[in-house]
């Protein structure tokens, strides 16, 4: 997955046909009617390639219908009273809920009063990253069977795993110029919709998966991971190069290495930070830019996982 650098963007107006166009190109929908007036709508966007979080607010009573949405977008609402139709039943939100807009290529009608939301818009494809069949295998569309959280519980979940991309990755202007971050974040954010949202997508391995999960998809696995480590790579790219589903390949590395295909690469990833300490100029480089450059975002954790590893900290390697 290719990632992009960053772009924020601020929208305001008080024109309903600017707002219209804007919101159109903005979400890529199509058939979409607003009605409503004497309303100002303020739109922050941070765009990171495939996927978008937004702060939207607004001043007035709004009534949006939606023809077709291919996008998943992820609503949390904090401080406006939203509802609204889709397949025929109406459900009312209220602040702190956490809902899908519609189900992707659906029509839907959203009253949107006065108030805030967030939004984090996905691309279709990030879905198939972290849940895909072997190749050859015809993949089933993913589709969400319910728009609400499934609990409370997996609710809060959304909330702090976007809080955290938020925050963390696209608050941090080292972290976000970095394709592993970026790619890592896109994926992180993707996992929890599938997590929080009932869906169609499997999660226990078939028997086909279980018998593809031998030591030659292991192998392959491996090499592929070993030859493109410093590039972004997803768990389906890698379960591609192994020539199995990713449940296939997580059977794999659980049952000969007893560890997951994330950690595997992380552990490599970390070999290859300790050669650029090793090899590092102390006067130009910083342990923080080497860790975020292989895509460890937390200095705390990455220096606590160094030094489990090889013994003493990371500063001393670089500065040694």
């Amino acid at each position: 997955m290719r990632c992009h650098p960053i772009v924020s963007h601020h929208f305001s107006s008080r024109r309903p046909d600017v707002v219209h166009h804007y919101l159109t190109e903005a979400y890529g929908t199509q058939g979409m009617r607003i009605r409503g007036g004497g309303y100002r709508l303020s739109h922050h966007r941070i765009n990171a390639g495939s996927f978008r979080m937004d702060r939207v607010a607004q001043s007035g009573d709004l009534r949006i219908d939606v023809e077709q949405l291919d996008s998943v977008v992820v609503c949390q609402s904090t401080s406006s009273m939203v509802s609204r139709v889709s397949d025929g039943e109406l459900r009312p939100f209220r602040p702190g809920d956490v809902f899908l807009n519609a189900h992707p290529g659906r029509p839907y009608r959203i009253r949107w009063r006065r108030g805030e939301v967030l939004l984090v818009q996905l691309d279709a494809g990030l879905l198939h990253q972290v849940v895909s069949p072997a190749p050859g295998r015809r993949p089933a569309p993913i589709r969400f069977t319910d728009l609400q959280s499934a609990s409370p519980v997996l609710a809060e979940h959304w909330r702090s795993t976007a809080r955290y991309v938020r925050h963390a990755v696209l608050g941090n202007p080292e972290a976000s110029r970095q394709p592993l971050v970026l790619g890592a974040a896109a994926r992180t954010l993707a996992t929890a919709a599938l997590a929080v949202f009932p869906n169609t997508a499997l999660t226990d391995p078939t028997r086909q998966d279980r018998r593809d999960a031998g030591a030659p998809a292991l192998r392959r696995a491996i090499a592929f991971m070993e030859e493109n480590a410093h590039r972004d790579i997803s768990p389906a790219d890698v379960a591609v190069a192994a020539a199995v589903s990713v449940r296939s390949l997580q059977l794999a590395f659980r049952r000969h290495l007893d560890s997951t295909p994330a950690a595997y690469l992380r552990r490599i990833r970390l070999e290859r930070a300790h050669q650029e300490l090793c090899m590092g100029d102390p006067r130009r480089e910083t342990v923080s830019r080497i860790a975020t450059r292989w895509g460890f975002l937390s200095h705390s954790r990455f220096t606590a996982h160094y030094r489990s590893v090889f013994g003493i900290p990371p500063s001393r390697t670089l500065h040694g």
